[in-house]
């Protein structure tokens, strides 16, 4: 109280300085400031106080704003990141028995909606989310904006992983009603805070429900997933750390036991039964995992756009095969690389590429860019330009997994490419499928009447070859050719089975 403050104070023999609220007689609310300091006798008594009070009500309201503005998020109103982290930390020194969760709402797609719809439009639908998420707050659940769309509830005294469960599923049926014209989907990630991580701190915490939350967006099933972050996704985000960091040091030149190489598979002209080029396919090989697949690698590259780099260095190694071809008298064969929609989104790429090869003397027309059909959607107009450019110089271009990605028939026209490669999946079907039922012909049939040549990947049975042939098929590869090769076995590999060989 006022008093005791007052009485701690005289003790020391200290200046006074105060500040508190009153309510003046008329009613109103007021913070002032009293400073004062006690006037003491000889014998150190205290025998009166002097001192002054002053109405501090303007300075107090810049105050709280700017409290205000510190701790809350200034779209929604809600709490800030930075509260959170100082509520966490306060949290975890006190240490009390009692259940602590964490639930992240991840809108990371509602970004997506901003170049159709502007800014503006996606705020108020940000907005709009944080009022009707704030209708499930109570004494146990506090609802934050921690980053750009993102919502977190911090969750005290719950009963047990079901109720969390149960109150994700809740709040994924709210938005999914609130986006379902907009059909935005999500992540929710769900962290327990155990009470013997002592170590924790709030921003492991945070960067935990971020990561279980971004796994939740990746996966497939409902509009809103769940996600926990368990042992096993702590296990998984080490690996892709490790990956990443194997995938750094090779992208630098660092001096590791890393080992980020190519294989050549071959692909067979149908109508010749010749060798007609290779397809150059990335493998990585680590210290501490051995070969990892592409289907791992190449997405932690995309990511962390570490794929830049090191598509240029596989590149080089892609050419310096070309040229081994050549000197071993094999001018007519064609080498195929596989490009991201990062890599030719890089404005610089183009050029770039086709600078190497000029350096390299690579003739462009043994050269072959491989990208799929999804590659479109990030920006059709520019990436069909671009491959043109390419066609232009004489390289050709193949459209990787046809028929399970982004194009339209309407837009297929309009692709600037030469080749269609099948997707596996369609050569698979024919193993299980009446051959008269197939739609593999009719792929192949429209692709002819598109312009395009077509290769068949995945081919490892004799039925599926008799039935590509029959549909004129142009060219194919696969196991039932051969799997992909080392540099020196593709070279055997070619003379052993044919290859026109120029003198």
């Amino acid at each position: 109280t006022l008093w005791d403050e007052w009485n701690r104070i005289l003790t020391k023999k200290q200046p006074f300085k105060f500040e508190y609220e009153i309510i003046t007689a008329a009613g109103e609310k007021k913070w002032v400031l009293e400073m004062g300091q006690g006037i003491y006798n000889d014998d150190g008594e205290v025998e009166a106080l002097e001192g002054i009070i002053l109405d501090i009500s303007d300075r107090k309201a810049v105050e709280n704003a700017l409290k205000y503005n510190y701790e809350h998020d200034k779209l929604t109103g809600l709490y800030n990141r930075d509260y959170l982290v100082s509520l966490l930390e306060k949290d975890l020194r006190q240490g009390e028995k009692v259940k602590r969760a964490l639930i992240g709402i991840n809108l990371s797609t509602v970004g997506l909606l901003t170049a159709n719809y502007g800014f503006q439009y996606t705020q108020n639908l940000l907005k709009k989310a944080a009022e009707a998420l704030s209708e499930y707050c109570t004494d146990k659940r506090m609802l934050f904006n921690p980053y750009h769309n993102r919502f977190l509830f911090y969750v005290v005294d719950y009963k047990d992983k079901n109720e969390l469960v149960e109150f994700s599923r809740t709040i994924a049926d709210l938005l999914e009603s609130i986006f379902f014209v907009e059909r935005i989907s999500g992540g929710i990630g769900i962290l327990e805070i155990r009470q013997d991580e002592g170590d924790a701190d709030a921003d492991m915490l945070l960067r935990r429900l971020l990561i279980a939350s971004e796994r939740a967006v990746s996966m497939f099933g409902r509009v809103f997933e769940i996600r926990f972050y368990d042992d096993e996704l702590e296990a998984l985000v080490n690996r892709e750390r490790d990956i990443s960091i194997a995938l750094s040091n090779i992208a630098a030149n660092e001096q590791t036991n890393d080992k980020l190489y190519l294989q050549y598979q071959p692909i067979m002209d149908l109508k010749t039964g010749s060798i007609i080029g290779f397809e150059a396919l990335a493998r990585l090989r680590t210290e501490k995992f051995g070969n990892v697949s592409p289907l791992e690698f190449i997405p932690i590259a995309e990511k962390t756009k570490l794929i830049i780099p090191l598509g240029e260095k596989v590149t080089e190694q892609a050419f310096r095969f070309s040229n081994r071809l050549r000197e071993c008298g094999y001018e007519d064969i064609s080498v195929s690389i596989n490009i991201s929609a990062i890599q030719i989104l890089n404005p610089d790429f183009i050029g770039r590429l086709l600078e190497l090869m000029e350096r390299m003397r690579i003739d462009p027309k043994n050269i072959g860019v491989e990208i799929t059909e999804s590659v479109f959607a990030s920006d059709y107009e520019y990436i069909n330009n671009s491959i043109d450019k390419l066609r232009k110089a004489g390289v050709y271009i193949a459209i990787d997994d046809f028929g399970t990605g982004y194009s339209s028939l309407a837009r297929e026209r309009e692709l600037r490419v030469d080749c269609m490669k099948i997707d596996k999946h369609f050569i698979d079907r024919l193993l299980c499928t009446d051959p008269k039922k197939a739609i593999t012909g009719d792929i192949i049939s429209m692709s002819h009447k598109l312009g395009h040549f077509t290769i068949a990947e995945g081919v490892e049975q004799e039925i599926q070859l008799r039935y590509l042939k029959e549909h004129d098929c142009d060219k194919v590869q696969g196991y039932l050719i051969s799997r992909p090769l080392d540099e020196d076995d593709a070279i055997e590999f070619l003379r052993k089975y044919g290859a026109r060989q120029d003198a």
